[in-house]
């Protein structure tokens, strides 16, 4: 094996750019005390509130829990039916089991990854009372679509933001119906993802284009109502200590966690920039390679993965190969939702859900790596998937 291993994550370069002001932060909050909720909470759900431009973001133990707390501030709970995608990481469907309701699936498209607008209406039942699309990989989802569909059959729409804070909403031109550069847009175009439905959900997670050093998770939400449930909901159902109005959860932000988070904020629209321009360099270096089909760029796309389709059904021989050569890659998912231990047996197949399953393969990706590492990768991957060991 290769000594010099390309990681499929980088970190470390992250933190030494930022090193003296995420220490003296640090610093700052063991010096005063408070670790639990406390004033960088509330300064960090501030400072984020205006920079996604809604009026109330609430802090949480995790991007699971901002979910769950999300559709229960919503009013959704046992009996009700929650419509999202089978293709992502299990806490989608998990928060959705855990409060009680089920998730109904939707397959994805195969250009985009995401939940296929057009298959939903035909899963609306008198049962269903909201909409969660995913935004995978950081692609945002055609949710003007989405949102027509609510209005109709006045149902809720929580967004699941774990991979695309930053993420803005581009719409379709409304001339030619597609993505372009016009600026005749839909009237949603430019808004960020978590804004456009009623509840915005986000992980802090480390690996997140915008992510703490521990678990965290924020829920967005321009009406009030829902903001003052979801921050009784994650003290213990409670307004005032001692008072439990609700059975709730203990999911508050660690101070720690939410000035790290402060200090990283600024950054996050240049290292989303910086991921952009990866993905396109990945993708001039590709185009000529037979048997992938690398992912659309597309305005609004952060790139929290670079997501390549492997078509010659040798997807998993490809990463042991890349693996050989010192080179990590991960696939998200192996195993849509629906055919976890945890579901099985309990939902239909979902071929386009599947075939991606089989075939997507996520390549080193972060900000800062070098055009070099870059061209190793794709040199790497090139004589693998030209090598006779794969015909």
């Amino acid at each position: 094996m290769s000594q010099d291993r390309i990681p499929i994550l980088d970190l470390t370069q992250q933190y030494q750019q930022l090193q003296s002001e995420i220490d003296t932060a640090i610093a700052k909050v063991l010096a005063s005390g408070q670790f639990i909720l406390g004033p960088e909470v509330k300064e960090f759900e501030t400072e984020i509130a205006q920079y996604l431009g809604v009026k109330y973001a609430i802090g949480v133990n995790s991007g699971t829990d901002a979910l769950m707390i999300g559709m229960r501030s919503l009013g959704i709970g046992p009996g009700d039916e929650v419509i999202t995608t089978p293709f992502s990481f299990v806490a989608t469907a998990e928060s959705i089991s855990n409060i009680g309701a089920k998730p109904v699936f939707v397959d994805i498209n195969p250009e985009t990854f995401n939940i296929n607008p057009q298959a939903i209406k035909e899963q609306i039942t008198p049962k269903t009372k909201a909409i969660m699309p995913v935004h995978l990989y950081g692609r945002p989802v055609a949710m003007a679509e989405i949102v027509d569909l609510a209005k109709e059959y006045n149902l809720k729409i929580i967004e699941d933001c774990a991979q695309a804070f930053g993420a803005r909403y581009q719409g379709k031109c409304l001339e030619c119906q597609q993505q372009c550069t016009t600026t005749t847009r839909e009237p949603l175009a430019g808004q960020y993802v978590g804004t456009i439905g009623d509840v915005g959900a986000f992980s802090f997670f480390p690996t997140k284009n915008l992510g703490a050093y521990g678990d965290g998770g924020l829920i967005v939400t321009n009406d009030p109502e829902v903001a003052e449930l979801a921050s009784m909901l994650r003290t213990h159902g409670s307004k005032h200590r001692y008072h439990n109005e609700l059975l709730g959860y203990n999911s508050r932000l660690d101070s720690l966690q939410a000035t790290i988070l402060r200090v990283k904020l600024p950054h996050v629209q240049t290292w989303n920039q910086q991921r952009y321009q990866v993905a396109q360099t990945y993708n001039n270096l590709l185009q000529e390679i037979p048997e992938i089909i690398t992912p659309q760029l597309i305005d609004g796309h952060v790139f929290h993965q670079y997501t390549i389709r492997i078509t010659n059904g040798k997807r998993d021989q490809v990463q042991a190969e890349l693996a050989a050569k010192g080179i990590s890659s991960v696939v998200y998912y192996p195993i849509p939702q629906n055919r976890l231990p945890v579901y099985a047996g309990q939902y239909p197949d979902y071929s386009v859900s599947d075939l991606s399953a089989s075939q997507v393969l996520s390549l080193p990706i972060w900000p800062e790596i070098s055009t070099e590492k870059i061209e190793t990768i794709v040199k790497a991957l090139c004589e693998i998937i030209l090598s006779e060991k794969l015909n």
